[in-house]
């Protein structure tokens, strides 16, 4: 149902779909950033053969052994080029590959311990962040759990949409 002055709560939000857009276009732009932070780093440490997308599917595997299908499952990864990535992360020596005993067909994969550097290089970046988005008071810790819960009620949202479509 449109948001409209009839809509119980409208009149403390008129222009309700403007500001959905622009947290939209926001969460967009912070995911780009985020990359060109990440980017940013490894140029200043002269890690060239890794790009940041990388870079953050090393950081979410962690210690975690998982198969590709489980990278966009588990929410590890979020790009439609798993594969192609996997496969470059393998040729350079960050991920170790080996087929699953039960299931043939599946490959199981887990950082190496180059692997494991770059998702601390990661890790230590966004420990210094932490750190100084509290100290400059970007933002307190009760604020940041505030965002994260509206967050998850969003991607909850939209998780039951897609469910619904199908």
């Amino acid at each position: 149902m449109a948001d409209t002055p009839s809509t119980p709560g409208a009149e403390k939000r008129p222009d309700f779909l403007g500001t959905y857009l622009e947290t939209l276009s926001m969460v967009e732009r912070l995911h780009r950033l985020l990359l060109d932070v990440i980017k940013d780093e490894f140029e200043r440490l002269g890690v060239i053969d890794i790009n940041p997308v990388q870079a953050l599917l090393l950081f979410n595997v962690g210690d975690n052994v998982v198969t590709a299908g489980e990278l966009k499952t588990r929410g590890y990864y979020q790009g439609s080029n798993v594969s192609y990535n996997l496969k470059k992360l393998v040729e350079a020596g960050y991920m170790h590959h080996e087929r699953c005993s039960v299931d043939r067909r599946a490959v199981r994969v887990r950082l190496t311990a180059r692997g494991a550097e770059i998702r601390n290089v990661v890790a230590s970046l966004f420990e210094r962040h932490a750190t100084g988005i509290v100290a400059r008071d970007v933002l307190s810790p009760n604020r940041i759990s505030e965002i994260n819960n509206d967050l998850r009620r969003v991607e909850n949202y939209w998780t039951e949409q897609i469910r619904y479509i199908y």
